[in-house]
């Protein structure tokens, strides 16, 4: 093993024993020193990119340096399945952990594949599948030593990292580690995606620290139904934020709630919602929800649905039509009042900037 895995494995087991005196449950905002990375805190982080901050203009400092951070410890495997990567910080993090002997795979939507950073990637020899088909790869998940998640709405761009509103989010659970993987390896194993891949996720609920995680892949999963029974669930309150809302399924689950009395408010992405002619923002209005324009120049890239406050849902999974039976997607429910608030923290932030 090359003496830097010694050293990197030294600080990881070192943090770790003194992680392990303190209260698990806990998120970690933290972003590290790309120099000397240190392992999260906790068994969860959660991040949001920052696109009116100095992180936005100077293009450093987001989401994807902790996640590059979190990359350069992994001391066996790195599978990564995105639609797009283009951030150096990631590419960077890769060559080096397949330099130092760590298994890296990526699998990719095959309209980026010839972005510059990935064919770096291949020239080093780490292996890059693409989907080559006309359905998306739209997938945006990394998973490490098959013990970590990171997944979200942020593709590994320097849009999406610095300029689009996105969500990252890092979950330490083998058992999810072990559905991610069953879904990595269905697409760069046995080349299977869309609707030919079969619905076998081991692990559909999974309980992490005393946290109920709901993890679901599409089309094979059935998501859309899953997201349906969520909201019909809601008794006081349901915020969403949308890049692409086209759903009539989901549009009659949060209009019939509306009826019950349930506040429904949300903020969808400008050109998503004014040029898509499926979508469901004048329909939900005119139901009575407080359903409002993003302020962002760029793009509200969120995909997230936050049930009276206690359960949030977060991943790729556009409330869309192709989401849910053309595209890889993957979506997860987490029933954390913390975590939740976090995203509610979010969803305010947004809402306060957004316009009719």
């Amino acid at each position: 093993m090359p003496v830097r895995q010694w050293v990197r494995v030294f600080i990881t087991f070192s943090v770790l024993l003194a992680a392990s005196a303190c209260q698990q449950d806990l998120g970690d905002d933290r972003t590290g020193n790309p120099s000397s990375p240190l392992p999260p805190a906790g068994w969860y982080s959660v991040y949001f990119t920052q696109p009116t901050s100095s992180k936005g203009s100077s293009l450093r400092g987001g989401p994807d340096q902790s996640l590059a951070d979190a990359i350069r410890l992994a001391r066996a495997s790195v599978d990564v399945a995105v639609l797009q990567l283009d951030l150096w910080s990631i590419r960077d993090a890769l060559l080096e952990a397949h330099r130092d002997g760590v298994k890296v795979r990526l699998v990719v939507e095959s309209d980026y594949s010839d972005n510059p950073e990935l064919q770096e990637l291949v020239e080093a020899g780490i292996p890059v599948l693409g989907d080559r088909r006309e359905g998306l790869m739209h997938n945006k998940f990394t998973i490490i030593d098959r013990q970590d998640v990171w997944t979200g709405s942020m593709n590994y761009t320097i849009t999406d990292g610095y300029r689009n509103n996105n969500n990252l989010v890092r979950i330490h659970s083998p058992q999810l580690a072990q559905n991610y993987t069953v879904e990595f390896e269905e697409m760069f194993v046995d080349d299977s995606f869309g609707p030919g891949s079969p619905a076998n996720t081991p692990n559909p609920i999974v309980t992490e620290n005393g946290t109920r995680l709901e993890s679901c892949f599409s089309p094979d999963d059935g998501c859309e139904s899953k997201l349906v029974s969520l909201i019909e669930e809601a008794q006081q309150s349901i915020h969403f934020l949308a890049f692409s809302f086209t759903s009539d399924r989901l549009a009659d689950a949060l209009i019939e709630r509306i009826e019950a009395g349930v506040e429904v408010s949300g903020v969808m992405e400008e050109t998503q919602a004014k040029s898509n002619n499926g979508t469901e923002f004048n329909r939900l209005r005119s139901a009575g929800a407080e359903v409002w324009l993003d302020g962002n120049p760029r793009n509200m890239h969120h995909k997230v649905l936050i049930i009276d406050e206690q359960i949030v849902m977060f991943g790729s999974y556009n409330f869309s039509f192709f989401a849910e039976t053309h595209n890889d997607e993957n979506l997860i429910i987490l029933h954390h009042p913390q975590i939740t608030a976090q995203f509610m923290k979010e969803f305010e932030k947004i809402y306060a900037q957004a316009k009719p």
